[in-house]
């Protein structure tokens, strides 16, 4: 059996400082990113490999593009959930300096609504042939 990623008792939970986002970008330039599990000691964070990780890709990367999505970013969203479903890594792999959580967070808080609101099931990309808000039985 695999041991634990990090001892849980005198790790940090919650929001990251800024004292301690410095301290794994001044790591991860000077050493790279190398073995997650080994780093938050190395670099002398109180944190679990796996949350480092996810702040070094979701946030701290230097190549993250910040701000709201272009139109274009949009439509290439919706073109490739047809053709991708739900695989956000995919889908983000097109969208340069886009993460995948940030796709995946964007289609489910903006792009599903605005397409169940012009009757497209956010599913299968085709129209709905009743209304998605109401069962069957209540339509007239």
């Amino acid at each position: 059996m695999r041991k634990p990623c990090c001892d849980k008792e005198g790790t940090n939970k919650g929001a990251w400082s800024k004292q301690e986002d410095q301290k794994l970008i001044d790591y991860i330039h000077l050493h790279g990113e190398g073995c997650w599990r080994s780093l938050p000691k190395a670099a002398g964070l109180h944190r679990c490999g796996k949350s480092c990780r996810l702040r070094w890709i979701n946030y701290l990367r230097p190549d993250i593009k910040r701000g709201n999505f272009a139109p274009d970013e949009e439509d290439l969203i919706i073109k490739l959930h047809a053709l991708l479903g739900n695989r956000w890594s995919l889908i983000a792999g097109r969208l340069p300096g886009r993460t995948d959580n940030e796709v995946k967070n964007y289609w489910n808080s903006h792009i599903r609504r605005k397409l169940i609101n012009m009757g497209i099931d956010p599913n299968n990309h085709k129209l709905y042939q009743t209304s998605p808000l109401l069962p069957h039985k209540f339509m007239l």
